[in-house]
Order: C-alpha cells, then sequence, then structure tokens
C-alpha cells in the first residue's frame, strides 16, 4: 500500500471545516468583487507571449482560447511515475498539474528533473501546470513553507523554464494559506508575483486560494482584483480547489460566475466528487458548470494517495480506472467528452471547424463474457483524428463505452449472455466529431457463475489514537463480471466500533460489521478495487479481522 502526503489528508482542516462550516456557508463569500467595468488594461497594450490572459480568458500565444481538462499527478512523491503523462494524454487530457517541492518540506526537484517533466508533458502534447506543494496550509499547518520560499525555487528554475511560455504555466505555490488569518494571504501572494516578474518571468502565473484552496472565506474572491491589478503583465489566472465546501449547486455556480462576472480569469484547479469525512463534493455542477462557463478543470489525482479513494487509476494503471476516473475521463462534462488539444502542438487552428470523416463499420473480435475488442477503419481529417468515442446504443440513446486514440479498443465491464449494439465517433484536436459510424450488434457469451464470487481483501490500520484509530479497506473483484451490488462483512475481534466510514455505510452488531457501498463503490469492475476508509474507536488491543466476505462468499 502506497504512502504519500497528498493535500487531501488533512486532519486539521477536518477539525475547524466541520465546527465552522455550517455557520459560515452563508458568509463565506461576503467579498465582492469589483465589477467587469473595472478590469485592467486592455490586451492590446500587452505583447503576448506564449499562454497569457485575455479579456478574463486564457489564451495561446496565437489567440486561441485554451480550456484545461485534466488531471493533477503527484510527480515529488513518485518520480518514477513519468510513464503518468503519457497514460493521461491517451485518455484525452490536455493538460496535467504536476506536483513538485522546493525542498522546505519534500525532497526538492532538481532543475534537470523539472526540465524532464516539461520535456514529457510536451511529448505527449500537455500543457504543463507546474506548482510547489510545500506551501500547502501555511498558517496552520507547522511544516509548511511561505511563498516567497517557492518564488525563489521558481527562480532558480528559470533557466530551465525561460522559453516554455508557449507550453508551462508557474503555479506559485499550492493551497498557500490555511485557514488561520486567511486575509493574511493577500500581501505575500502579491508579492511572490511581483518577484517572479521583477525576475523577468513571462510566464502565466496561477494562485491558488487560502482556506486549503477552498476560499470558503471569501479572502480570494474579495481580492481578486487587487492580486490581479498587482501583475504589470496581466497575465495572472486564479485556482480555486473544490472539495467538501462546495456540496451545493449555489456554491459553485455563484462562485465560478462572480469571477466570469468580474472579467477575472479562473479555473477549478483541484476537485474532488467522492464524499468523505468532510462531506460529498457536488463534482457534477463543478464540471456542468466550468463547461457551461468555458473554465478550465484539473480533477485530483491521477493515482498514489495516502487515501486511494481520490484515485482516478489504481496504482497508476491506466486499464483500471476507479469509479471516480471513470466519472472524469468518460462522464458527463468529462475529459473525453470535452478536451480539445493545444493548437501549439499543431493539432487544428483556431478556426479549424472540418470535422473528421465517419469511421468505418465496427467489427467484433474476441468475444468474452464480460468484454469485446472492435476494430474500424480509420476516420481522416484536414489537420489530424485525435481520438474515437465508442458509444453503446439502445433504446433511442447513447451510453459511452470507450475511448481509443487508434482505431480499436477493447470494451470491458459487459454483462453476460446480454446482446450490445455499438458505434464510433472520431473527434479532432480542436474537438469536432465526426458523424456516427453504421453499428455492430454483439452479444456476450455466457458467464461461468455469480458475477464477483471471487474476491480479495486488504485491510490495514492507516493510524491510531489513545481509544481509537483509522483504518482502511480495499475491495478487490478478482472475478470475470462486475461486481454489483455488493456487501462486505468480517468481524472485529476486540470490540471495535466504527464510528464514521467512506464509500460505504457500515452497519454493526457486536463485533461483527456489514457494510453497503457509496453510489461511487456500488459496482466494483472486474479485476477493478474499490476502498473504503473508516474511523473506529478501540480498547487496549486492536487485532485486525481474520476473515471477510462479500455477498456470504468468503474472500482471500
Amino acid at each position: 500500500m502506497r504512502t504519500t502526503p497528498p493535500s487531501r489528508t488533512r486532519p486539521g482542516r477536518s477539525a475547524r471545516l466541520l465546527t465552522l462550516l455550517a455557520a459560515l456557508v452563508g458568509l463565506a463569500f461576503l467579498g465582492a468583487l469589483c465589477p467587469a467595468a473595472a478590469l485592467a488594461q486592455s490586451s492590446g497594450a500587452r505583447a503576448a507571449t506564449g499562454l497569457h490572459i485575455s479579456g478574463g480568458r486564457l489564451l495561446e500565444a496565437n489567440g486561441n482560447d485554451f480550456v484545461m481538462r485534466g488531471v493533477n499527478h503527484a510527480h515529488t512523491w513518485y518520480p518514477g511515475e513519468t510513464q503518468s503523462l503519457a497514460d493521461i494524454k491517451a485518455l484525452g487530457a490536455n493538460s496535467v498539474r504536476v506536483v513538485l517541492s522546493d525542498g522546505h518540506r519534500w525532497s526538492e526537484n532538481s532543475p534537470a528533473d523539472v526540465a524532464n517533466v516539461v520535456a514529457q508533458c510536451k511529448a505527449n502534447r500537455l500543457i504543463c501546470v507546474l506548482e510547489v506543494h510545500d506551501t500547502t496550509g501555511y498558517g496552520e499547518d507547522a511544516a509548511a513553507g511561505t511563498l516567497d520560499h517557492a518564488a525563489d525555487y521558481w527562480i532558480g528554475l528559470k533557466d530551465v523554464l525561460a522559453g516554455e511560455e508557449d507550453y508551462v504555466i508557474v503555479n506559485i505555490g499550492n493551497e498557500p494559506w490555511g485557514n488561520t488569518d486567511p486575509a493574511g494571504w493577500t500581501e505575500p501572494t502579491v508579492a511572490a508575483v511581483k518577484k517572479l516578474r521583477d525576475a523577468g518571468f513571462q510566464h502565466t502565473i496561477m494562485v491558488d486560494a487560502p482556506n486549503w484552496g477552498q476560499d470558503w472565506q471569501g479572502v480570494m474572491r474579495a481580492d481578486a482584483r487587487t492580486v490581479f491589478d498587482a501583475d504589470a503583465t496581466g497575465n495572472l489566472i486564479f485556482s480555486i480547489h473544490m472539495y467538501s465546501v462546495y456540496d451545493t449547486a449555489q456554491e459553485i455556480t455563484d462562485y465560478l460566475n462572480a469571477y466570469v462576472d468580474a472579467g477575472l480569469p479562473i479555473l477549478i484547479g483541484e476537485f474532488g466528487g467522492p464524499a468523505d469525512q468532510w462531506g460529498d463534493p457536488d463534482e457534477d455542477t463543478m464540471m456542468a458548470t466550468a463547461e457551461q462557463l468555458d473554465l478550465g478543470y484539473l480533477a485530483w489525482s491521477w493515482s498514489g494517495n495516502t487515501d486511494p479513494v481520490l484515485d482516478l487509476a489504481l496504482d497508476f494503471d491506466p486499464s483500471r480506472l476507479s469509479s471516480w476516473g471513470e466519472r472524469i475521463f468518460h462522464g458527463a462534462d468529462g475529459i473525453a467528452r470535452t478536451s480539445k488539444e493545444a493548437t501549439v502542438f499543431g493539432g487544428g487552428a483556431p478556426d479549424d471547424t472540418e470535422a473528421p470523416t465517419a469511421p468505418g463499420t465496427p467489427s467484433a473480435s474476441a468475444v468474452t463474457a464480460t468484454s469485446v475488442t472492435l476494430g474500424w477503419s480509420a476516420s481522416t481529417d484536414d489537420t489530424r483524428v485525435a481520438g474515437y468515442d465508442v458509444v453503446r446504443v439502445g433504446d433511442n440513446a447513447e451510453t459511452p463505452a470507450a475511448t481509443s486514440t487508434t482505431n480499436s479498443v477493447t470494451v470491458s465491464g459487459l454483462t453476460p449472455d446480454t446482446a450490445y449494439t455499438f458505434a464510433v465517433y472520431a473527434r479532432d484536436a480542436a474537438g469536432n466529431r465526426s458523424a456516427r459510424s453504421a453499428t455492430v450488434d454483439v452479444r456476450t457469451r455466457e458467464g461461468g457463475g455469480t458475477p464477483g464470487a471471487v474476491c480479495a481483501v486488504t485491510y490495514r490500520v492507516v493510524g491510531e489514537w489513545p481509544g481509537g484509530f483509522q483504518g482502511e479497506i480495499a475491495v478487490r473483484n478478482t472475478g470475470t463480471a462486475p461486481l454489483t451490488p455488493w456487501t462486505l462483512a468480517f468481524t472485529f475481534p476486540d470490540g471495535q466500533t466504527v464510528t464514521h466510514m467512506w464509500g460505504g455505510t457500515a452497519t454493526q452488531t457486536g463485533g461483527a460489521v456489514s457494510v453497503t457501498p457509496a453510489s461511487y463503490t456500488a459496482t466494483v469492475p472486474a479485476g477493478g478495487t474499490v476502498t473504503l476508509g473508516f474511523t473506529a474507536a478501540k480498547g487496549t488491543a486492536n487485532t485486525a479481522p481474520t476473515a471477510f466476505s462479500v455477498n456470504g462468499t468468503a474472500c482471500a
């Protein structure tokens, strides 16, 4: 089991949010942004160097409007996982936010390492947002570093980053202020921006909000104009992180529209969807509003979280997307449907409106009880075919089934002995979509037993304290068909009592515990894993359960 210090494992934030959030939701955004009429000097007075801001929008050097659709990747803790950049691109992302360290809290990423990250982003045709993570929770977390220290780190990378303005955005520091006196965020943020500009940086600069990035007291919203106007180049974009604070549609739409109405650039630089011990974020509204307003979003995170509930891919394996990963890449308003590659990579031009030709009629092969491989003749385009979207067709509706950058794909997670109809669309780098291909009918083979009859469970204690502990249970479907619905059962031997669970709902009688899934863990695909987290009370002993079962069948 991997252990990392990702930004989502944060007891200090949870304690304060639990006590203050209910009282302050109505006050979270009292600060009013200056009206759009106060917009800073026009873009015509500024030289466009690579990615830049104009009229409240992020543009490429050629004036193409660029909307980020991507994810976060924990490079500083997993420096050997650079293949992840190619995997993220293959799933349709046009950008990636890469976690780095300035050496204050974790091992510093060297200039050579950062240069390699930038090169790999470019090779995989991804816009690269680089961020220093050491600043996370400054003022509340004693281990956090300052924005000034982060700015010095960026200046030390100037030779590496100079000339990369078309490809790189500098996110000065991740969530650079906690919940303690968040008004203190403004002055050091302005100072760090000016320090980088005085050093000659022309890149678009991204700044994160206080309150662990969520700005639930409205400091960034109130001071956004002041911070923006302090950047002489005007090439600055604000980043809001949306987690459990943003659990209603009104909170999300109010916050994002406030910036758009004021003509100030913003994106969702991190967000989560799965419910946790702090609440249940409304990711559907986040993604839908970002699409409606043409705002960027970067989901947290590709893989490697201490609590894997937010892992998009399990163990960095792109073929094992979690339910959260499926939602981000293939769901409504997700990456596969909305991402458009930056034109700097030679894709579609800003005025590219010509769609690819329709793919050929798909053919089916390698049909099993739960999967089928589809192949089709390739489409053509006036610029470049960027990928293909496979859909299931039925009842006058379409359901996304898979995406591919080549003219074949294996669709998995199907039900045995079931008829399916598939079709394919092609899309180009500008996001133009072809007409739909002709359809192919497929019937999966009969299954060899009860779906999900084979399972494996991993149990571990994440941390302990007097009278209590935090635990984690990973349920893996080792069968050949999706596991849904499911109920997990086990028995605590020492009188431990579950007090809170995320990823599922626990009921307990004596030591016997029964767990039913949350909506986002309700289906475990063949070969897939869902992870449950919980806190529990304990006595002096804390012996792990020795047996687990799913739907009455014993698990390994």
